[in-house]
């Protein structure tokens, strides 16, 4: 009977005991939520740490946005006023009332007036021969040299321009027709091939450069060991190739005086101007003439300064006291650029009274922003019309130049001093913040996981405690019953 008794007390404790150790590990032991209490303790222990990360993230973050936006609002400006300056509408663009004739652009020589007259005869056109046909592009052609020879070719003869080396291309035996054109093409003799796939079969087709003297012939040399090559050569007699095209000049007449050139594209015969010839006109000669764009200038300025007025007020905002970029080295910068905008010398050589932006009625304000003093502007408009407008041109010099440099100069990422580079400063910073952020994480995840474990270790002790106390408890009140 004391043994079964015995037994009974065993299973009892050892049921207590697993229950125990599910109590405890519910936090049912102590009575307290052990793991959010390790969870608590562990976010509480470094919860200064993470929110100044925190801050220095959103810190980070918004001046970020602020420097990115301000260096966004320059490109705009700087894209917009670059279109505007190559699409000529503020500089004396050339104009040729019969567009089918020529087309005209600026040199940047000088700055073109006045009106021309301008009558086109004939266009230069360069020289183009096709040779016999074979059967394909792959046939052979024979072995030796091919000599190209430069000159002029008027009927039947050649005269050779002796300033113009001859080239000679060097041809296999195993060369196709195909690569003798690649052969031509590589010689860099200023003479192009191809082999066009005609009704006739495969035929090599050669080009020369435009102008009389850049006509040409095609000289064999065969290799008797591999004949055939002299089917590719061609004079002005022979009957080896058809001629498609003659080498000539250009002929036109600027204001009545008669001129040639060697080329479609004339440079200067107008001051300042490039022209290409795209069509005759004998008899009938056009006008080339050249916008006043004054009246434009003088909107255009207007609509710069509005432009620069929101980079700078975005700029007073953020480098104001308490401001996203108020310590920021490249926002002064870019803020001390501006403001040295007007007193520029911006045409270094101009000769004229038009050189800096303040001649263009550009006005600084006591806070930075700009104003436009039309009096100042149209006096120098009146002054030096051609002036003003070759501050609006293409060059390294004038309103575009000029700006261009200030914002390539803000927008570099490798000047520490620039508001690029403290984009670039700041990203790096939010990385590292990012990084940190990451550690201290693991860190407090090792602190929650070590208090867990050491909190468990309590709460089995404790349910253990509890379960011996309640058995102990349970007992005695067994012996009070036995003995009353």
């Amino acid at each position: 009977m004391a043994t079964t008794t015995s037994t009974t007390s065993t299973t009892s404790a050892t049921s207590s005991l697993t229950t125990s150790s599910l109590v405890t590990a519910l936090g049912g032991g102590s009575g307290v939520d052990m793991a959010a209490l390790a969870n608590n303790l562990a976010i509480a222990q470094f919860a200064s740490r993470a929110d100044r990360l925190t801050a220095k993230s959103d810190q980070l973050n918004t001046q970020i946005s602020t420097a990115s936006n301000i260096k966004s609002m320059l490109l705009a400006m700087d894209t917009s006023l670059g279109t505007l300056v190559r699409s000529g509408d503020l500089a004396r663009t050339p104009k040729v009332a019969n567009s089918a004739v020529a087309s005209g652009a600026l040199t940047g020589s000088t700055t073109p007036t006045g009106t021309y007259s301008l009558e086109v005869s004939t266009l230069a056109s360069s020289q183009q021969i096709a040779s016999k046909a074979y059967t394909a592009k792959t046939d052979l052609v024979g072995a030796g040299t091919l000599t190209l020879r430069f000159g002029t070719v008027s009927g039947s003869s050649f005269a050779e321009d002796s300033s113009h080396t001859a080239v000679n291309i060097t041809i296999d035996n195993d060369d196709t027709l195909a690569d003798v054109a690649t052969k031509i093409n590589a010689s860099n003799s200023g003479v192009t091939a191809y082999v066009a796939q005609t009704v006739n079969g495969a035929q090599l087709v050669l080009k020369g450069a435009e102008g009389a003297k850049n006509g040409f012939v095609l000289e064999a040399s065969e290799d008797s060991t591999a004949p055939g090559l002299s089917n590719l050569a061609w004079n002005p007699a022979s009957t080896t190739g058809t001629v498609l095209k003659s080498a000539s000049d250009a002929s036109y007449k600027v204001d009545g005086l008669a001129m040639t050139s060697t080329s479609n594209t004339l440079t200067d015969v107008i001051p300042g101007v490039k022209l290409t010839l795209t069509g005759t006109n004998v008899g009938a000669a056009t006008t080339v003439s050249f916008a006043d764009p004054t009246t434009s200038i003088a909107s255009s300025m207007q609509d710069f300064i509005d432009a620069l007025n929101e980079v700078v007020g975005a700029l007073n905002t953020a480098t104001a006291i308490g401001g996203d970029l108020a310590n920021d080295s490249g926002a002064r910068s870019l803020k001390r650029a501006l403001s040295g905008l007007g007193s520029t010398t911006i045409m270094p050589n101009a000769t004229g009274v038009a050189k800096t932006l303040a001649d263009l009625g550009l006005k600084t304000q006591r806070d930075g922003t700009f104003a436009l003093d039309t009096d100042r502007l149209s006096a120098t408009i009146a002054a030096d019309p051609d002036g003003v407008a070759a501050m609006f041109t293409n060059g390294i010099n004038g309103v575009f130049g000029t700006f261009d440099k200030i914002y390539r100069a803000a927008s570099s990422s490798t000047n520490t001093g620039s508001l690029g580079g403290s984009i670039s400063r700041y990203t790096k910073q939010l990385a590292q913040v990012a990084t940190d952020q990451s550690d201290l994480a693991d860190q407090q995840e090792k602190l929650r996981a070590r208090l867990a474990s050491q909190f468990t270790v309590s709460e089995t002790r404790i349910g253990i405690s509890k379960s011996t106390l309640s058995m102990l408890q349970s007992q005695i009140a067994q012996w009070n019953k036995s003995s009353s």
